[in-house]
């Protein structure tokens, strides 16, 4: 009696081809570039003079007024603004403005409510905009949704803001003379200026 065998017939080791085998991919090296992915970056290049820090995002409500800006009964943009002095050389007041400026942003103030006005070399934001145009370069001003920085020479055309920072970073004769007292009418609620306290106290008349 023959016995039938289930399943594939065995074929001899010898006879059999050995399938190719699949290949297995290997790890991505680290400098290898993953395709498809595009290069970020704007077709208009990023302002110098803004840091790389995040801006916080603006807090719900008002802006908190400093105590003591605007006396009750008087409208804030009719009063006196605070006024703070941060001692700095000339070489170093635009640092002390844009660390005024962080300080300023992380304690809530939007970034709309403050107008920076340097006396000497300009903002390198200022700087970088103004090649675009002067047209284009105020409208940013108009538009009042971010930090404005404008060379103190042109104060008469800057609009006012809750707070103003004034960089004192050079030509410590009629600029600064003639740009901090209309930087304090600017100012709707705080004033601060970055330089030396001498030079400030003598344009502003009043001892600080």
């Amino acid at each position: 009696m023959h016995e039938s065998a289930q399943g594939p017939r065995v074929t001899p080791a010898a006879g059999r081809t050995a399938p190719t085998p699949r290949p297995v991919p290997g790890p991505r090296s680290a400098a290898t570039p993953r395709p498809g992915r595009p290069v970020p970056g704007p077709a208009r290049p990023a302002p110098p003079a803004q840091r790389a820090h995040p801006a916080p995002a603006p807090v719900p409500g008002p802006a908190p007024v400093a105590p003591g800006s605007a006396p009750a009964g008087r409208p804030e943009n009719r009063s006196a603004p605070q006024l703070q002095l941060i001692p700095a050389p000339a070489g170093g007041a635009l640092d002390a403005a844009e660390e005024t400026v962080d300080l300023l942003l992380e304690s809530g103030r939007a970034p709309g409510d403050i107008l920076v006005l340097t006396t000497g070399e300009q903002h390198p934001w200022a700087a970088h905009e103004l090649s675009f145009g002067e047209a284009a370069y105020w409208a940013q001003q108009d538009a009042g949704d971010d930090v404005f920085f404008a060379d103190a020479s042109a104060v008469d055309r800057a609009k006012p803001r809750p707070v103003v920072v004034v960089a004192v970073n050079g030509d410590a004769g009629e600029t600064v003379a003639r740009a901090l007292p209309v930087a304090r009418d600017r100012a709707a609620a705080l004033l601060i200026v970055c330089g030396d306290p001498q030079t400030i106290n003598s344009a502003l008349g009043a001892g600080v």
